[in-house]
């Protein structure tokens, strides 16, 4: 008897709302974001894979206007206003010490002893993986009807100071901004290459 697959395509729609029709963003319609979207954005990128499923990512949600200004402040000068006017911008930030937890988040194995006594392989370990949680980080948030505004031009050590100061092995490493895009804020869609300008199946 031969065995039926069925289809988990997404719809057409679901994935211009995720990747074709989705942009970067500069500006903000005066919409709030709630705390449960927060909650469910964070509900869904916890899912996605990681190595060991470790979660090196650690989120900050800068909602008020005042964490908002200050973030604003180690800024570049273009990125200021985008940060300011944003209903949410989450620093994407990791831990160094993530294999601590990995007794319970990967019990199968003694996986905390693969990064024990090599903080290189940790920092590496972390920066990959937190910037994979930051990248499940926007589809979340496309995937509930919210925009994303991705920024770097950010002082990445001030950020550190500031809001991780209690955690001093933690590390900010990018910025994203949350919400509900204005259209008239972005430009024309820059060009994307076509499959054999960077790729080959060997």
């Amino acid at each position: 008897m031969t065995k039926q697959f069925h289809d988990n395509t997404l719809s057409a729609d679901a994935l211009d709302q995720i990747f074709r029709e989705a942009r970067s963003y500069n500006g903000w319609h005066d919409k709030e974001v709630s705390d449960e979207q927060i909650h469910q954005i964070h509900e869904l990128l916890k899912m996605g894979p990681t190595s060991a499923n470790m979660q090196p990512g650690r989120f900050v949600w800068c909602k008020s206007q005042e964490s908002r200004d200050k973030l604003a402040e180690m800024a570049s000068e273009g990125n200021q206003e985008k940060i300011k006017t944003a209903p949410v911008v989450v620093i994407i930030g990791y831990d160094i010490d993530f294999h601590e937890e990995l007794p319970w988040l990967f019990p199968h194995t003694d996986a905390k002893s693969w990064f024990e006594g090599d903080e290189e392989g940790r920092k590496e370990g972390a920066a990959r993986n937190s910037a994979l949680q930051g990248a499940y980080l926007m589809l979340a948030a496309r995937s509930i009807g919210l925009d994303c505004g991705p920024m770097s031009g950010v002082d990445l050590d001030k950020i550190t100071d500031h809001f991780f100061a209690d955690s001093p092995r933690h590390r900010a490493d990018w910025v994203c901004a949350i919400g509900y895009g204005d259209k008239t804020t972005i430009f024309d869609r820059s060009p994307r290459p076509d499959f054999d300008k960077f790729n080959s199946i060997v």
